[in-house]
């Protein structure tokens, strides 16, 4: 092997020449560094640029700089479809849980009455918190507490009888496993039978789902009817029914278990029940026992005790008579 000689010393750097048609800087097309033609040649292999990465040149760079920030645009605006998506998937889970949809909507709040009623006044009873229910032979659902918010059935009835138009709404709390359509079906059905208060001629009924009404049926948990009656001034301890101003409030548990002396008839007693307070709307007060074997009159608070009266729920006989018995002072 021969000598080696002296060395020989580096020539000039050679400059970069301009990018081949088309091309990127620093990659030639061909596999290697430096090449010419094809993508992204540098031609006369000129040095890279320090900290641009193997093989790549300014152009590059900023293509995937470019594409980078295009990526991160579409990421953000993904995850914000999702976002509203979620939203609004959440919101109609929660409408449709809550009774909402084509079947039952949401019932705003009952307006307050505060000028006179027609009873003169905006009246405020309940029955006496010590009235005996009956057990039930099978277990029932009442809840101390609903939702505490109303559903009430999507569309209205026609005007039953004739005579003034009460126009009426009936409303179920949530939470109470109790379908609003078949509880104001009960009351239609109660409200259009002709033992009821429009066999006197002087009033019809119609239930609405929006607009001015007269009053509101109410169907509620315990805990819930303490509040609303509470707001009357009255006391409820979560066992029985109150009326105040244009409010009906049914407690769901002396819905269901009634009382001792409407053993069996729990149509019956829901007819009471309705037919009674609707009376104090109609300007009606407590009544007491006529006489011995006679029918209860609707107005008598009948869950005191019948006072030797037979029970009944209707205002009227099937006659079409009156169901009448002395007043109660200051009732």
């Amino acid at each position: 092997m021969p000598p080696a000689g002296p060395p020989v010393p580096p020539g000039p750097p050679v400059p970069p020449g301009p990018s081949g048609p088309g091309g990127y800087d620093g990659y030639d097309g061909r596999g290697g560094p430096g090449g010419q033609g094809g993508r992204g040649g540098r031609r006369g292999g000129g040095p890279r640029r320090p900290g641009s990465g193997d093989w790549l040149g300014d152009d590059l760079e900023r293509e995937f700089e470019g594409a980078r920030r295009t990526r991160l645009r579409g990421v953000i605006l993904g995850v914000t479809a999702l976002v509203l998506v979620s939203v609004a998937g959440l919101g109609a889970m929660a409408y449709l849980s809550f009774g909402g949809g084509t079947k039952h909507a949401a019932a705003p709040p009952p307006a307050r009455e505060t000028g006179t009623g027609q009873d003169g006044g905006a009246r405020v009873e309940s029955e006496p918190s010590d009235a005996p229910v009956v057990k039930p032979s099978r277990s029932v659902y009442i809840p101390a507490k609903g939702t505490g918010k109303f559903l009430l059935p999507a569309s209205g009835t026609r005007v039953f009888g004739h005579g003034k138009v009460m126009r009426y709404m009936v409303q179920v709390e949530g939470g109470l496993r109790q379908d609003p359509t078949k509880f104001a079906r009960s009351v239609d059905k109660i409200l259009a039978d002709k033992r009821g208060w429009t066999a006197s001629g002087k009033w019809a009924f119609q239930r609405v789902n929006s607009g001015a009404y007269d009053f509101v049926v109410q169907l509620a948990a315990p805990k819930t009817v303490d509040k609303i009656c509470g707001s009357y001034g009255m006391t409820t301890n979560g066992t029985v029914n109150c009326s105040g101003g244009k409010q009906v409030v049914v407690n769901l548990r002396r819905w269901l278990l009634l009382t001792k002396y409407y053993r069996g008839q729990p149509d019956a007693y829901h007819a009471l029940t309705i037919n009674h307070e609707v009376g104090h709307r109609l300007g009606f007060g407590h009544m007491t026992c006529p006489g011995r074997g006679k029918p209860a009159p609707v107005m008598m608070q009948q869950i005191y005790g019948l006072k030797g009266c037979r029970i009944n729920p209707w205002p009227f006989d099937s006659h079409g008579r009156f169901l009448t018995g002395p007043a109660v002072a200051g009732k």
